[in-house]
C-alpha cells in the first residue's frame, strides 16, 4: 500500500475517524495501561509515529512525556493541533521521522504500521532504530493472526501480523521484544501490542 494511497484515504475520512476514536473514552483501559507502563519507564523525547488526530500524543504528554505527534495526513495534524493545543504535532512519514540519529527515548506506533505493505515494514523499522537511542523503547499496536495476510479495513487495505513474523523483523532492525499482549473479543479483530527495546550499543 503506497504512502499516497494511505494519505488520501485517511484524508477523506479524517473527521469521521476523529469522531469515532479521538477521545479518552475510545481508548481501551487495557491499552492505556500497556502504553502507560512503557512510557513511565522512559526518560527523554518520544515520538507518537502515526499519531492520527492526536489523542495518544496528548495522553503521553499528560503523563509527563516530552512527546511530539507525527502523522502522514495533514488533516489529522490540523485536527490534533485544534483539539489538543498543548501538545506538539507535525506532518511527517514513518520512514522519515525527521529527527536526529539516536535522539529519542521511545517511539509509539499505535496501529501505524497496519497499512504499510509488508515489504516496506523493514524500512520503517530501520528508521525507528535509527531514531531511538540504545536501550530506548518502541511500542507497536497491530492486528494479529496466524499468518501475514491483507484484509479489507474500513479505510484502506490493512494486514494481520503474526507475532513471530513481527518479532523477526524487529530483531533484524535491532530491537528485542520484551512484552506482548494479545486478546480476541467477539466482533473485533484480534489485537496485539508489542513493547520492544533497542539493543544497547
Amino acid at each position: 500500500m503506497s504512502v499516497d494511497v494511505v494519505r488520501d484515504a485517511y484524508d477523506r475520512r479524517a473527521d469521521e475517524y476523529t469522531d469515532l476514536f479521538c477521545s479518552l473514552e475510545a481508548m481501551d483501559e487495557r491499552d492505556r495501561a500497556f502504553v502507560s507502563r512503557w512510557a513511565d519507564a522512559l526518560s527523554g523525547p518520544v515520538v507518537d509515529a502515526g499519531c492520527g488526530p492526536g489523542q495518544w500524543t496528548d495522553f503521553l504528554r499528560r503523563r509527563g512525556c516530552d512527546v511530539e505527534g507525527v502523522d502522514l495526513v495533514p488533516r489529522f495534524v490540523d485536527i490534533a493541533r485544534s483539539r489538543f493545543p498543548d501538545s506538539s504535532y507535525r506532518v511527517g512519514e514513518l520512514h522519515d521521522l525527521g529527527v536526529a540519529d539516536h535522539s529519542l527515548a521511545g517511539i509509539l506506533a499505535w496501529y501505524s504500521l497496519i497499512h504499510t505493505a509488508p515489504e516496506d515494514v523493514p524500512r520503517v523499522l530501520a528508521e525507528f532504530a535509527r531514531c531511538v537511542r540504545p536501550d530506548g523503547g518502541l511500542v507497536l499496536g497491530l492486528f494479529t493472526g496466524d499468518r501475514l495476510e491483507p484484509f479489507a479495513h474500513a479505510v484502506t487495505t490493512a494486514h494481520f501480523w503474526p507475532l513471530e513474523d513481527m518479532t523477526r523483523l524487529l530483531a533484524h532492525a535491532g530491537f528485542r521484544v520484551e512484552t506482548t499482549e494479545s486478546r480476541v473479543e467477539p466482533g473485533k479483530r484480534p489485537y496485539l501490542a508489542i513493547a520492544a527495546r533497542r539493543a544497547p550499543a
